[in-house]
């Protein structure tokens, strides 16, 4: 079975010139098939800042109104997404930028929760969200494939859809054609266990292990919560390899600056 890496980028690494660019040269140094995804959430929090509108988190996740939809979408699906684009067509790397919406790739539902209204946030599922064929199209043609965090509901509306949710579910929905590996990059070396201490991280961490830490929430900043949880969603479904750390892990397998996930 042919093998695929899913790297999702995120954190401080977008808005870091010089690491972005290492992440994104290294990320075209992989052989085979590959598609990138992004998140992008710091930018759009300096917007909303600039522009005097409130920014609202929640268990990781942004509440998103009509306002700061719109600063999503211009942040993610074109800012950030075409410069990503631009910078790998200077790596020889043949890119086309999509959100959700573009060849119906990614078609979410709005979040119903009886406790907190997230507006114009999306949920997707693994196996009816993705539209594999179309992504499976595109690398056979050579065309690789970088998703912002903006999918739509089919219903005309676009919706505000978590990166790394965005990562986990296309990397099992392409595991029943592929042997697929999901790598999480962002600034740090991995999952740290002290926030305060750059080196203090997990080399491994298993999914007993993640529920102690979620229980002691011992890990609460960054979105790190929901990202082990779709990480760990990966590897309970097809995925074979899920790793977070930095940008210089996806290269070579014996790189240390990472955490590996297990069950």
């Amino acid at each position: 079975m042919m093998k695929i890496h899913v790297v999702k980028i995120g954190g401080h690494l977008i808005n870091d010139e010089n690491l972005l660019n290492f992440c994104l040269e290294s990320f075209c140094k992989l052989k085979g098939y590959k598609i990138l995804i992004h998140g992008g959430g710091k930018k759009v929090n300096d917007l909303s800042d600039k522009m005097g509108i409130e920014k609202k988190i929640v268990r990781g996740r942004r509440i998103t109104n009509k306002e700061t939809l719109d600063i999503v979408v211009m942040t993610y699906a074109g800012i950030i997404n075409k410069n990503i684009v631009a910078k790998l067509q200077s790596y020889q790397c043949n890119a086309l930028g999509l959100s959700g919406a573009d060849g119906n790739c990614i078609k979410s539902f709005i979040r119903k929760d009886d406790h907190i209204d997230y507006g114009y946030v999306g949920d997707i599922i693994a196996d009816k969200s993705i539209n594999t064929d179309i992504i499976k199209f595109l690398l056979e043609i050579d065309i690789i494939p970088v998703f912002c965090s903006v999918t739509h509901n089919g219903k005309g509306i676009l919706l505000n859809t978590n990166a790394d949710t965005i990562a986990s579910c296309i990397a099992i929905s392409l595991s029943k054609y592929y042997k697929v590996e999901l790598h999480f990059c962002f600034e740090k070396k991995g999952v740290l266990r002290n926030i305060k201490d750059s080196e203090s991280f997990y080399k491994k961490i298993n999914f007993s292990l993640f529920q102690k830490i979620k229980k002691d929430h011992t890990i609460i900043n960054h979105g790190m919560i929901p990202k082990l949880e779709n990480a760990f969603f990966a590897l309970k479904n097809g995925v074979t390899k899920v790793s977070i750390g930095l940008p210089s892990h996806i290269l070579k397998s014996h790189d240390l600056n990472k955490t590996v996930l297990c069950l």
